[in-house]
């Protein structure tokens, strides 16, 4: 009599386990690499947008006023900012003349070919089927950049730093 009597624990059964069931095993599905020109299109579409960017700013000129916005903090301090002149470096580098480019903004220019490096590795790395290049900084190259911006800032609007004035 003592089995009749004994009550099931409705959780212990299998058939009451909570839940997805295991079900047949299904094989991986190995991952598909995206194809050369679907790796190659966020690249080219930055190439293009500073291409055009560049030719924008290489067919209309700064140096003839009222084509561009004056710097705000030019306009309201007589300081110029780490930006003052990129504009007409960015003309003087589209027409080739790397020296006027240098004149007009040097840090610009650096920033031209940091721009370039990168550009070229991420299309390497592209066609190779690599993933996207990734710029990390470590806290204290960041602050480096940042010095060194706030150094070539202060420089050029002292009288001896006038050679980075635009």
């Amino acid at each position: 009599m003592s089995g009749e009597n004994q009550q099931v624990d409705a959780s212990s059964t299998p058939d009451a386990v909570p839940g997805p069931q295991p079900g047949p095993a299904v094989p991986a599905v190995p991952a598909r690499r995206a194809s050369r020109a679907r790796r190659l299109a966020a690249p080219a579409l930055y190439l293009a947008a500073a291409g055009a960017a560049f030719a924008y700013v290489g067919a209309v000129d700064p140096n003839e006023p009222g084509h561009y916005p004056v710097c705000p903090l030019l306009r309201l301090t007589g300081v110029l900012c780490p930006g003052c002149g990129g504009l007409r470096s960015a003309h003087a580098f589209a027409h080739g003349d790397l020296a006027a480019a240098f004149g007009s903004n040097a840090l610009a220019v650096v920033g031209y070919f940091v721009f370039a490096g990168f550009m070229a590795l991420w299309l390497v790395r592209a066609v190779r089927g690599g993933s996207a290049p990734r710029i990390v900084l470590r806290p204290a190259s960041s602050w480096a950049v940042g010095a060194v911006v706030l150094v070539f800032a202060v420089v050029r609007n002292l009288s001896f730093g006038s050679a980075l004035a635009p």
